[in-house]
């Protein structure tokens, strides 16, 4: 038996004595820790030491620009320029990753040592703080006041892609400036540029409004899909989709698709409240936020013509009322289009834990099995994409749908080693007037 003095790490909150055994034999209740707890240990570790790092670049930085300024050097760019040098060159990274050290150590030491507080104890992750600093910073400081409470507190409980959203609709919520302003100015940059690559291939990158963004990309995916349905095509959904990009731009037809991929048009779901598209609203009744599901939010003004257009559009208004069908029983095993549409709606992504795949691509799977019992209920379907799927039934993991109270609609996961994640739809059950 060996006993390793905590002393010897300062660096760690509390420091420990740690016996190395296979057993404590003064408690034979001890449990000795699996896999995943040695893997969390260290993870826990290595956001111990990011904090130390963030610290000790700070008070380097402080050294170094007083350093600077007590011989003379009254060039504040210069001496930054200096430090950022020989930084890189000590962890041998270049510059740019070195600055973003730099600022990153800075702004947790001055806006957020709540955070590097929380990073120093283990309860975020390094990426966490990254998304905490860049979605952050960009803001007045009234707004980045109003949001930062809120935003540790849910990069203590989500994971990342989780957080980033969340967090990005609250900003959404504080902003002085409007949405519709703010997309209006955004509009004037859009472009389509090319980028090299190796192996004689290219980036084509286009910057344009989002919902257009996500149609088109939804369009490219629903043609490939049907043009890999035919015998014999042994292409990728990625490569198919690339193809049928370069036949749309370029020939402006897909004659040579098989009838399934031919009259394919772009579906994107928005959601409104229902009084926000009356044509003259108020103030109040204006103040709903219209969201299309893989962008995020939108000005009421585009919601407005989005949900006057054609049929490609999915229009759900809620309502505080009562009426939706949410269940057929055991009637029939595949769900009717409406209570698929509402299932992918509630959720809008993948329901596995920290999966971000929208909702519309993915499988929709039954909770508790059609062959086991199940019904094809809004209370037993989730979309999973199709890894998570697989995983769900042949990956020793149990998985359930909650259904009491504001855990409604939420799945819970349990992994083979018997650890619990609850993942909530991102939006509550709509209800409709009749």
């Amino acid at each position: 038996m060996k006993v390793v003095d905590g002393s010897s790490f300062p660096d760690v909150p509390g420091g420990w004595d740690a016996v190395e055994d296979d057993a404590f034999p003064c408690d034979p209740g001890w449990v000795p820790p699996d896999a995943v707890d040695l893997i969390c240990d260290a993870d826990a570790m290595v956001a111990v030491f990011a904090a130390e790092r963030y610290r000790r670049i700070a008070a380097y930085r402080r050294e170094a620009l007083a350093d600077a300024a007590g011989r003379g050097r009254g060039l504040i760019d210069v001496a930054e320029r200096a430090i950022r040098l020989e930084l890189a060159a000590a962890l041998r990274v270049t510059e740019h990753a070195a600055g973003m050290l730099i600022a990153e150590a800075q702004a947790l030491e001055t806006r957020y040592p709540a955070a590097l507080a929380a990073l120093g104890a283990a309860r975020v992750t390094e990426r966490h703080v990254h998304v905490l600093v860049e979605l952050l910073d960009p803001l007045a400081a009234t707004e980045r006041d109003a949001v930062f409470p809120r935003a540790l507190v849910l990069a203590e409980a989500e994971p990342v892609g989780t957080f980033r959203r969340r967090v990005r609709a609250l900003i959404d919520q504080v902003r002085v400036e409007s949405l519709p302003e703010r997309h209006e100015r955004a509009l004037d940059e859009r472009r389509v540029f090319v980028e090299p690559a190796d192996d004689g291939m290219a980036w084509l990158n286009a910057y344009l409004p989002a919902v257009e963004a996500h149609a088109i990309h939804g369009r490219l995916t629903a043609i490939a899909k049907a043009v890999t349905a035919a015998d014999g095509d042994e292409r990728t959904l990625e490569q198919a989709r690339a193809d049928v990009f370069g036949d749309l731009l370029i020939d402006g037809t897909c004659t040579a698709h098989p009838d399934a991929a031919r009259g394919i048009r772009a579906t994107v779901v928005v959601t409104v409240p229902a009084l926000a598209l009356l044509d003259a609203p108020t103030d109040a009744l204006n103040s709903g936020v219209a969201v299309v599901d893989g962008v995020g939010p939108i000005p009421i003004d585009r919601a407005r013509e989005l949900c006057g257009g054609g049929d490609g559009w999915m229009r759900i208004l809620t309502h505080p009322d009562t009426g939706a069908v949410v269940s057929v029983g055991r009637e029939r095993y595949r769900p009717p289009p409406a209570l698929q549409q509402l299932a992918r709606w509630r959720a809008a992504r993948c329901m596995a834990p920290g999966c971000g795949m929208p909702a519309d691509r993915c499988d929709l799977d039954h909770t508790l099995a059609w062959e086991h019992g199940g019904h094809t209920a809004l209370t037993n379907l989730a979309p999973l994409c199709r890894g998570h799927h697989t995983v769900k039934h042949h990956g020793g993991w149990q998985v359930r749908q909650l259904s009491e109270g504001t855990s409604s609609g939420s799945l819970e996961w349990i992994s083979p080693y018997g650890r619990r994640y609850v993942v909530a739809p991102e939006r509550t059950l709509p209800v409709f007037t009749r």
